[in-house]
């Protein structure tokens, strides 16, 4: 298949390449590197050194005799993205191309709006353009579980059914997003309904849970096709961020009471779920929505495994909690579904000690990079 990549660059787009890639799609990556430049401008960067993207594709090349095309191609630019679409006539689009940081987006009102910006008006640039040149395409979309928030009711996959005075409807699942960021996710995921239903557009929209880990079966080749790895207050995930202090003898720092619960799962689990919608696409006019993750964990509940872990290493971790600086029920029903991708196959990868064990030992050998002065959070989302 010919699978374009937006956002080909980062955390999950980069290996998500690779491993399409290595399966024989023909894959092109694009990407502005917007987080790149956040990067810089926020003084963060990711623990294990990274080649330039151009060189990780050359070193695939090399490596797997494999070829990745690479376009820098901002998905606000609606020109020069249609000309994308025009010219490769992708059968599948995975969109990974927005800013993915909550804090980032919370810190001030220049980043809301470039978040809310890059991610809205980008998904509608993408959308626009599959219309006029490849409307058959399937359109998977990486949604984030953070769209529902934390309702005292089961979360469903997507769609709820209501019945009111004697009467029935199905309708998008209602949502409380947290974030500017979350929000944004809201408003891509009601672009795309409405597209699918006008436009007949083909989607699938993966709501993700958190994700952590390093590796995939692809960049454990060579540390040439490492992907971002990030544990700071901007880019880094709860358990990332854990395993790095611990690691650094740095109690680990738990928001408030601990008791927030979100459902997570592997880099590797990412992967396959993506690969499984490719392979599955919704049908003509269709907007599927999964809810992507494989088990869901307090706060608490992930600081203690990585604690235990930790100890096995001998670094007599230590957990500490502090001030929540974002504005989030510490104490929650939570009990969202997650049964659609394993009736596709996927076979989850679970939050082991071992798998544990083994992001230790990468952590442990790039500790000298870390920059202790990015791990704390200073973001708030109300003013104190």
């Amino acid at each position: 298949m010919k699978i374009i990549i937006l956002g080909g660059d980062g955390y999950l787009g980069w290996p998500t390449a690779l491993h399409l890639s290595n399966k024989g799609h023909k894959v092109l990556v694009v990407d502005n590197f917007i987080k790149k430049k956040i990067e810089l401008e926020e003084g963060v960067e990711p623990l294990i050194p990274q080649l330039t993207i151009s060189q990780r594709i050359k070193y695939w090349k090399l490596l797997k005799k494999k070829k990745i095309e690479l376009s820098i191609t901002d998905v606000c630019d609606f020109k020069s993205l249609d000309r994308i679409l025009k010219r490769f006539k992708p059968n599948a689009i995975v969109h990974y191309a927005e800013q993915p940081s909550a804090p980032f987006s919370m810190k001030n009102r220049h980043n809301a709006i470039l978040t809310q910006s890059n991610n809205v008006l980008g998904t509608l640039n993408l959308l626009f353009s599959m219309k006029a040149n490849c409307p058959n395409a399937h359109l998977i979309k990486l949604g984030t579980m953070g769209e529902y928030g934390t309702p005292n009711i089961e979360i469903e996959e997507g769609y709820l059914d209501i019945k009111h005075k004697g009467r029935k409807d199905t309708f998008l699942f209602p949502k409380n997003p947290g974030s500017f960021y979350h929000l944004s996710k809201v408003h891509d995921s009601n672009n795309i309904f409405f597209v699918c239903k006008i436009w007949k557009i083909r989607a699938t929209d993966l709501n993700q849970g958190i994700v952590y880990g390093i590796h995939t079966e692809e960049t454990k080749l060579s540390e040439n096709l490492s992907t971002s790895f990030h544990y700071d207050e901007i880019f880094g995930t709860v358990l990332n961020r854990f395993v790095v202090q611990a690691v650094n003898k740095i109690p680990l720092t738990i928001y408030g009471t601990g008791g927030q619960t979100r459902g997570y799962l592997n880099i590797k689990d990412t992967l396959n779920c993506v690969e499984l919608a490719i392979l599955n696409p919704a049908k003509k006019g269709e907007l599927r929505i999964y809810n992507q993750f494989t088990e869901y964990f307090s706060v608490n509940e992930i600081a203690k495994k990585v604690q235990r872990v930790g100890n096995k290493f001998g670094l007599d971790v230590k957990i500490k909690k502090i001030k929540n600086p974002r504005i989030e029920k510490d104490k929650h029903y939570y009990k969202p579904k997650h049964t659609k991708l394993l009736k596709l196959g996927l076979k989850p990868t679970y939050l082991t000690d071992e798998v544990l064990i083994e992001i230790f030992k990468e952590v442990m050998k790039n500790k000298k990079n870390t920059n202790k002065n990015k791990i704390f959070p200073h973001i708030k989302w109300k003013a104190r």
